[in-house]
């Protein structure tokens, strides 16, 4: 996929204000999905798989620009055959769905994948699988313009979460583009500040954060977070607690030349 885009925004990850999500051929957030397997079969549950706190994951985040005027249903199709790919055997979690923001940014895209995986080469694995490689080749690459990936490693102590948030969660996606020339310190520093949203905004249930470790896919954005919230209201509440959010991004602000955000909301499986 060709990757493009290198703009310099205003850091404001939980700001109150946004630009409403450009029109685009796809479903609303209320979008629901049937899982779909190629050899007909649904893929299996793997939502009562939990972190401990001794546990690494690895977080794979994509970010999808589907081509104007594409045809829903081409649109649709794309998003099942990506859920189906939680069939493979690496794969912890992973759910795709429309985008319902963005903020931030010129990108504009338009869907979001997430999965996780035990390991970096359970990640390499599901990458050259075979059934991942034909739903890129034949639903992916024909109606996207433009495609994003970020890859970090995310550390443990998540002992009272599931590896595969609830369908209908709300997740707020952060990449973090940084000055040049600064040390491994400051991003400890900033990754710090990260985890600690959680605990000064009880909203999030669960916010994992790591550096990138697949720079040539990621426009340049070399930290990334990954936050979850019971749903789009909890998400709204923190965005209008504007001191308290205003306190943390002055932190961190001095070390980023740009930010960009996208919200979405974890798709909720039909029924069978």
């Amino acid at each position: 996929m060709m990757l493009s885009g290198n703009s310099t925004f205003i850091w404001s990850p939980f700001s109150l204000a946004f630009s409403p999500p450009k029109s685009i051929p796809c479903l609303q957030s209320s979008f629901s999905f049937k899982p779909y397997s190629r050899s007909g079969r649904s893929p299996p549950s793997k939502t009562a798989v939990k972190m401990s706190t001794s546990q690494t994951l690895i977080e794979h985040v994509v970010l999808f620009k589907v081509k104007e005027n594409t045809d829903p249903s081409k649109v649709n199709a794309m998003v099942t055959e990506l859920n189906s790919l939680v069939s493979i055997d690496e794969v912890l979690h992973l759910a795709a769905g429309p985008v319902f923001r963005n903020r931030f940014s010129s990108l504009n895209f338009t869907h979001a994948l997430h999965s996780r995986y035990k390991t970096k080469e359970d990640l390499e694995a599901y990458a050259a699988n075979p059934s991942h490689v034909g739903v890129v080749k034949e639903s992916v690459l024909p109606i996207v313009e433009d495609a994003m990936a970020v890859d970090w490693i995310a550390d443990g102590g998540y002992e009272d979460d599931l590896v595969a948030p609830p369908p209908g969660s709300a997740v707020r996606l952060s990449f973090l583009k940084l000055k040049e020339s600064l040390g491994d310190n400051v991003k400890s520093e900033i990754l710090g500040v990260i985890k600690g949203l959680k605990r000064d905004f009880p909203e999030i249930k669960q916010i994992t954060c790591g550096e990138n470790f697949s720079p040539a896919r990621a426009k340049g954005y070399s930290l990334a977070s990954f936050a979850v919230f019971p749903g789009m209201s909890e998400m709204d509440a923190v965005d209008a607690k504007e001191e308290l959010v205003n306190s943390q991004k002055e932190k961190i602000k001095e070390y980023l030349e740009s930010v960009f955000v996208v919200d979405y909301v974890i798709p909720t499986p039909a029924s069978l």
